[in-house]
This record gives C-alpha cells, structure tokens and sequence, in this order.
C-alpha cells in the first residue's frame, strides 16, 4: 500500500492509516518523514525485535548515498546520542546516565509538583485555558531547564524552536535555519556562563567530564546539552497533553481514575501505549542486507519502526484502539526498547504522573471547551502532538 502524501494522510486518521497497513503485511516501502523512500514497520513483535537489532544502524554514516535527507544540524548539535551506534553511544550514554538514576529522579518529585502547582496557580482564576500552552508545556520546560542548570532569565522560547525542526513549515524554509542557529548560539553562550560560573547541576558535571578529565569532545558536550533539553521537552509535553485528552474523551475512564487515584502509575504507561509522543522511533539503517517480516531490507536504506502501530497490533494488544487504564500495558515501546531505550523515562514517567494528579485534583470538572473535531495537531510524523488544547473547568 502506497502513501503518497503520508503527512497529510496520518493527520487525519493516523492509527486507521497503520491498521490499514498493518493488516496486509508488515512492511511496507512509503514516503519517509524526509520525502524520499522508507521502509515502514508496522507489527509489535517486528519493531520490538528490530528496535534492539545492533544490525540496525543509527549512524547516518551508513545511509546509502543519497538515500536519507533527515535534519540539517551542525556537527555541535549533531553529535549526539540519536546518531550514535556503540562504542561512541555506550561512552556517552554512560556518562550521562547517573543523573537519571530512579534514586535522583525521585528527589525531583517535590520540586515537579509545586511547578505544577504554581502553574495552576495562575490559570486557577480564569475558568478555562490553553493547557498546552500554560500547563503542559511550560512544565517540563521547567523541569529539564532546573536539572541542566540554566536559569530562569536564560531560559528560551524552546517550543518555537522544536517547532521549527519538528514540523517544519514549508512555506517558511527560513525559520528551522533560524532555529538552528538560535539554539547553537543558546548553547555556546549558556555553556561558556557554565564554565566561568559552574554550579552543582547536571550540565556543570558534564562539562568537567570534558574539561577535567577529556571524555567528551565540545561537540558532544554542546550535543549532549541540546539533546537533553530538546528530547526532555518535547516528548513529555506530547505526552502529558495526549494523555489528558485521551482522558477527556474517555469519560469512563476519567470517572475510573478519579475514583481511585492510585491507579495513576499503571494509567500512564496505557496513556503512553494509546496516544504516544513518537509515532515513529529515530530512523535506521542496515549495515547489511536485513529481512524484516519476510522483506528483505538492503543495506544504508532508511527503515522507520511505527511505534503507533505496534501498540494498535491487536496480536500483542487485545482490543488495542480500547483506552483501558487498568489494562497491563507492560511491554509498551513509547519510550524505546534495547540500548537506545529513552534515558530520562522515569523523568517522563514521573512528571506525567505528577502533570494528571495534580490537573485532576484542581480542576474535578475538567472538561474541553471545543468540539473534538475543531483540535488540530502538529503536522508532523515524527511528533504526535496538539498545537493547543483548550479546556473550561
């Protein structure tokens, strides 16, 4: 089955675009997120298995020529984790990975919920909101902001940017080059300030690694920062603002939740399985010829795993377009799977959590205040997610 305008095609019905496509077989060669040619994965059980598959290149070094067209970013944003295979990836990854530890994400949860809680604050008054713009963005913008260092007059308005690269607008080409260059300039400046003035905070710590002890190079170190800051945003607000609509047009399960707020935890990890942040992983690229679903996949081509799909694959999922918060959704790829699986999910995990509780309890009749058919969502594939969500309460 073909997409010719696959973009368009997954705004308007996204998950019937990948049950139609997974239902005859389970992939299919497309129009990838960059326009050329890819091959799409689409069953649970294909893109588990292919997401820890070190055959399976992130290195855009072994795209074949002239075969991949992905972001245009320069080597000192480049450099990072989402385009790293081991031993680079397992260096780097290892370095950073201490600051995300389930012992140090815990000691966040107070300081997480009194944002929360300040943010609502400052809506409380008006009886109804944007809850991207005021409430789920803003917060882990926060969040990620206070665990790399940078201070409240320093902080950007970092959601323009992602848009920019995220989901470009074809009718301004200039603004994803403003982006980039807005964000190295950020960077350059917020590390030089680190260096004259460090602190006890995580990018400090990784600036003495490169610095003190020579085990990252200043375009890993600028990378790392980037990656931090755009991956810990941009995930978690699609997924604290999906995972509230899919409550709000669930009233069933909302009432569910509402009745028993312990049941948060196990409630996320469906909300993530549902209506994930990533439609797709990160692209990849064989090293050799590779079969996948009894296709076989040359080497350097671009190969996309649909996450959305495999978590709609009714042979793993039963009844998979059902929202069930007390469905065991363990095993989910929201957050990755194998040694790329997402660094900061419990950091994800925990703020959502936080997001809904502390949402939820303030406002116990939270409702939207447009028709479901008027919210519009980013038009991207790499992203799910709202470009508002307007609620009353």
């Amino acid at each position: 089955m073909a997409l010719q305008d696959p973009t368009s095609e997954l705004m308007a019905d996204p998950y019937a675009v990948y049950a139609r496509l997974r239902e005859p077989g389970p992939v299919h060669r497309i129009a990838g997120t960059d326009g050329l040619p890819a091959w799409l994965v689409t069953r649970y059980d294909d893109v588990r298995q292919a997401l820890a598959d070190p055959r399976l290149s992130l290195d855009k070094r072994n795209a074949a020529p002239g075969g991949y067209r992905g972001l245009a970013l320069p080597p000192a944003l480049d450099a990072n984790l989402l385009n790293m295979d081991p031993p680079d990836h397992t260096r780097i990854r290892r370095l950073v990975s201490r600051a995300f530890t389930p012992r140090h994400i815990a000691q966040l949860r107070e300081p997480i919920r009194k944002t929360a809680d300040q943010l609502l604050d400052a809506i409380a008054p008006h009886g109804r909101a944007d809850l991207i713009a005021s409430y789920a963005a803003p917060l882990p913008i926060n969040v990620i902001c206070d665990l790399l260092g940078v201070a409240s007059e320093d902080r950007r308005d970092f959601r323009a940017w992602t848009d920019a690269l995220v989901a470009p607008d074809p009718a301004q080409p200039s603004r994803a080059k403003e982006a980039v260059g807005g964000m190295l300039a950020f960077f350059t400046q917020l590390i030089a300030r680190k260096r004259a003035e460090p602190a006890d905070d995580l990018l400090s710590a990784l600036i003495a690694v490169r610095d003190e002890e020579d085990r990252l190079n200043e375009d890993e170190l600028m990378s790392l920062a980037f990656l931090i800051l755009f991956a810990g945003y941009e995930n978690t607000v699609h997924l604290i603002g999906n995972a509230t609509l899919a409550l709000l047009s669930h009233p069933d399960q909302l009432a569910a939740l509402r009745a028993d707020p312990g049941r948060l935890g196990g409630a996320v990890e469906e909300l993530a399985r549902y209506d994930g942040p990533a439609p797709l992983a990160i692209r990849r690229f064989p090293t050799e010829d590779i079969t996948i679903g009894g296709v076989t996949i040359p080497a350097g081509e671009t190969v996309l795993l649909s996450l959305a799909a495999a978590h709609r694959d009714p042979h793993r999922f039963t009844d998979p377009d059902r929202l069930d918060i007390g469905r065991d959704a363990t095993g989910h790829l929201a957050l990755g799977h194998g040694i790329h699986y997402c660094l900061g999910a419990p950091l994800a995990r925990m703020e959502t959590e936080i997001a809904l509780a502390a949402l939820l309890e303030r406002f116990p009749r939270l409702e939207l205040d447009v028709p479901h058919s008027e919210l519009r969502w980013r038009p991207s594939m790499r992203a799910r997610g709202l470009l508002s969500l307007p609620v009353r309460y």
